[in-house]
């Protein structure tokens, strides 16, 4: 039997359902979010009022969220993979109608309770849709370049809204999670080596749809003294507070850059600097091993699945959660251009809170339902 063909599994109870949920990954991810409710704590000086008291409350509620898309039947989302797309693709287009404004891009939409930042919903969204469509493939048809065509335009299409808001950093996120569900799909290295030397070639004429702002970053980055009151103000405070810190820091509470009001948007995108100067290199290395091992999880878990839609979900919801990671890092290091990128479960946001746990809920789901097979045209019928 082929690994897209269908057998009916025995349905799971909901009692073993929670007994298979991988509580070792709650636990990572409550850790986590504990260090970033710390963090908000002395961001605010010693008060869990503004920050600290929200971001609890909404880890509360994206924990639940998170726990009961994960026993929700994989074959549920793989029958509402599409609509769920074509949801937020619909959110994003609002967003260009009637969304609101804030530093100077327009990317939520004002719900009262809550500012929703659909471009952060079609992280999740996109993944789901390329995986659904990748698994009703067959490997020996991924090479043909008619059936390609379709997974781009929907990778593309979100893209480009997204690109307009403007948010570059979500934008090379969605391209390249994306990417890596074609990859793991079966499309060979070759293609991606063509688009990647057609983006170099095309540089030259995005530099001219860059704006003002966006052009200063870049030259800021590759010149980070060329504006150390301007542009780079933001990265060179960053830069103090991690060399500051030492091995093991200034202490907590203690942080002078943060405290004393030079490091900017430290409760949000420059959290980890801040982290990183009361709690030194121990304590940055720290924290990057448990997003390590929560990395592990999510490929440990994409390896189980038995269906190929599992898998793919699987992978390209744990390479998201990577690049939150790895961009937000690596941009407060001056290892590439400022974006604004959170780092997960810790930068306080409503909006990325809540995709980050719903896309760990739904890698959980892979886990828990790794055994069910699902047909290459669904999971009612037979190949």
């Amino acid at each position: 039997m082929t690994l897209g063909s269908f057998q009916k599994a025995p349905e799971l109870k909901l009692g073993d359902k929670i007994w298979q949920v991988n509580w070792g990954l709650v636990i990572l991810v409550s850790a986590i979010a504990g260090v970033g409710v710390g963090m908000l704590y002395s961001a605010a000086n010693g008060s869990f009022s503004p920050w600290a008291s929200r971001q609890a409350i909404r880890f509360g509620i994206g924990l639940v969220v998170m726990l009961v898309l994960a026993l929700i039947d994989i074959r549920i989302w793989f029958r509402f993979s599409y609509v769920i797309y074509l949801g937020a693709l619909s959110l994003l287009v609002l967003v260009e109608v009637m969304g609101s404004v804030g530093m100077g891009a327009q990317r939520w939409i004002d719900l009262r309770v809550i500012q929703l930042q659909p471009s952060e919903v079609m992280k999740v969204s996109l993944v789901m849709a390329l995986a659904r469509y990748f698994h009703g493939i067959a490997p020996e048809d991924i090479g043909r370049p008619f059936v390609l065509v379709p997974p781009i335009f929907v990778a593309l299409a979100p893209a480009a809204l997204v690109l307009k808001q403007p948010d570059l950093g979500t934008t090379g996120m969605l391209l390249m999670a994306g990417a890596a569900v074609f990859f793991c799909a079966g499309v060979r290295w070759w293609k991606f080596a063509v688009v990647f030397a057609g983006g170099l070639a095309a540089i030259p004429i995005g530099w001219q749809f860059l704006r003002d702002y966006q052009r200063q970053r870049v030259l800021t980055f590759i010149n980070p003294d060329i504006d150390p009151l301007g542009a780079g103000y933001h990265l060179s405070q960053a830069k103090i507070a991690l060399g500051s810190g030492g091995l093991s820091g200034k202490g907590f509470l203690q942080g002078s850059q943060s405290h004393l009001g030079f490091l900017p948007e430290k409760q949000t995108d420059f959290i980890f600097t801040m982290m990183a100067e009361e709690f030194g290199m121990i304590g940055g290395l720290g924290l990057l091993g448990l997003y390590i091992l929560v990395l592990v999880y999510g490929f440990a878990i994409a390896l189980r699945c038995r269906n190929h839609f599992g898998r793919l979900l699987a992978i390209g919801l744990t390479v998201n959660f990577f690049l939150y990671v790895f961009i937000n890092v690596a941009m407060v290091m001056g290892l590439i251009p400022v974006v604004g990128v959170p780092l997960p479960l810790i930068s306080y946001g409503g909006t990325a809170m809540l995709t980050v746990l719903a896309g760990l809920g739904l890698v959980m789901s892979a886990y828990i339902h790794r055994d069910i097979r699902i047909g290459r045209r669904g999971p009612l019928e037979d190949d």
